[in-house]
């Protein structure tokens, strides 16, 4: 592995540390990041936590403001199940114009990245079926094949990434999500887009229906609900 291959897993492997620890409130909302400190913990340069708080800024995790630096975002409990909502609706509409307007290069991609999942589900991997089922969802943003819809919903994924991470942790969800994975990819590849729809829908809201227990935790967190 090159140099450059090896600084850029370490600023992945930063940013989805620190991702977790504001999901879980290690990193409370106001807190401020500061980059010497966490160079410090991480014994690495501030040059990847700075790419890495980039990355967090970039997906609304984080806010850098001038003298302060990095600061977390504030996020309320009902802000982020509001969130899921428009989330799960706009990954129906991207299962519905894909059933519709898939090709064959769309239609490799995506089976080629539920086969991924498939791999690490056997590993019992949570992060590293993260990492492949975000390709399985932008493989069916892309097929699409509307691009201001693809722009709405990889950004409002990457928003939520850190909380779509933390509930794969939750028991069986891995064999649960890839699942409903097979049934999503059956129903594009069969062109019946009111049903991949749906279940997109309900994969999404299933996810933060999961993550509730986490939701109910988060005032004591010194987050408002």
């Amino acid at each position: 592995m090159n140099n450059e291959a090896v600084h850029t897993r370490r600023s992945e492997h930063l940013l989805e540390i620190i991702e977790e620890r504001i999901a879980t409130g290690a990193y409370l909302p106001g807190m401020r990041l500061d980059e010497t400190e966490l160079a410090n913990e991480f014994e690495v340069s501030r040059t990847p936590i700075r790419e890495a708080l980039i990355q967090l800024a970039n997906s609304g995790l984080i806010d850098l403001r001038p003298r302060r630096g990095a600061v977390v975002s504030e996020i309320s409990a009902q802000r982020l199940c509001e969130m899921f909502e428009v989330m799960a609706e706009l990954e129906a509409m991207c299962g519905r114009l894909a059933a519709r307007r898939m090709n064959d290069a769309d239609q490799q991609a995506l089976l080629q990245a539920h086969h991924s999942c498939e791999e690490a589900r056997d590993m019992a991997n949570p992060d590293e079926y993260y990492r492949r089922n975000e390709l399985f969802h932008l493989a069916i943003y892309t097929a699409s094949h509307n691009l201001f819809l693809i722009d709405e919903a990889t950004s409002l994924h990457k928003r939520l990434s850190a909380y779509r991470r933390l509930q794969l942790r939750v028991r069986d969800r891995l064999r649960t999500s890839y699942s409903e994975h097979s049934a999503i990819v059956d129903a594009i590849i069969e062109g019946d887009g009111e049903k991949a729809a749906d279940l997109l829908r309900k994969h999404i809201i299933i996810q933060g229906e999961r993550f509730a227990d986490l939701i109910a935790s988060l005032s004591t967190l010194g987050i408002p609900c």
